[in-house]
């Protein structure tokens, strides 16, 4: 059989059944839940104020309206950060390698976040399509082009968060099959290529909580102008 370096994309089956449910309920199961004691542990603790911390700066710029998206946002920002490094390690899947995941989550939120401009103050909203002093013969032109910049952005959001993840994966294999197949034939490249597989593995970490951190940011500026 030949190997498919897009196999370890597949979402994974048991009996015929998609395990996808399963991979995006693990990382919930992962964080300590708060107790009823007056005092947390260290862990609680940490991650109350890494919360409070990412809350605080994302929703600083965002009028006080805005502020009722926090708790979805550092859901949003909890759950991306644990799928992806969760992904990085062995034997593992990576939810948010799927395109339509990551779109699952772009498009209902980028769609709030353009409902609520148009209701709360649509001529504000409606402003953005079309610049000040923009000269007339191209305010046909200019109001297409900021309409299809409106309905690329959660396709942008998507497929960024989905081809990072993807690129980053397919590299580190490619790599890692590199240094096992040139390890009986020239060990001294394998062990430098392993050297370049562990530098890439720290990046990839890097780029797992880059992403979910873009994405989210992404997200909070576009309510920021509909707020």
């Amino acid at each position: 059989m030949t190997l498919s370096f897009f196999d370890q994309f597949m979402s994974p089956t048991l009996l015929g059944i998609p395990l996808i449910a399963l991979a995006l309920a693990l990382p919930w199961i992962l964080f300590p839940t708060p107790t009823s004691r007056w005092l947390n542990n260290r862990l609680l603790t940490v991650q109350g104020w890494f919360i409070s911390r990412f809350s605080q700066q994302l929703l600083l710029p965002i009028n006080p309206g805005g502020h009722k998206w926090a708790l979805i946002f550092a859901s949003l920002m909890i759950f991306l950060i644990t799928s992806n490094m969760l992904g990085l390690l062995p034997y593992t899947f990576t939810p948010t390698t799927q395109l339509s995941l990551n779109m699952g989550f772009a498009v209902p939120l980028w769609l709030a976040t353009v409902i609520i401009g148009m209701r709360n103050q649509p001529t504000h909203a409606l402003g953005h399509l079309l610049p000040e002093g923009t000269p007339t013969l191209l305010i046909p032109i200019l109001i297409i082009i900021e309409t299809i910049s409106l309905f690329i952005r959660p396709l942008a959001l998507g497929v960024r968060l989905t081809a990072n993840l993807t690129a980053g994966h397919l590299l580190i294999q490619l790599i890692a099959t590199a240094a096992f197949v040139l390890l009986p034939l020239m060990p001294t490249v394998a062990i430098l290529t392993t050297t370049l597989l562990f530098l890439l593995t720290l990046l990839e970490v890097a780029v797992a909580m880059i992403q979910a951190y873009v994405f989210v940011l992404l997200l909070s500026l576009y309510l920021q102008e509909n707020v």
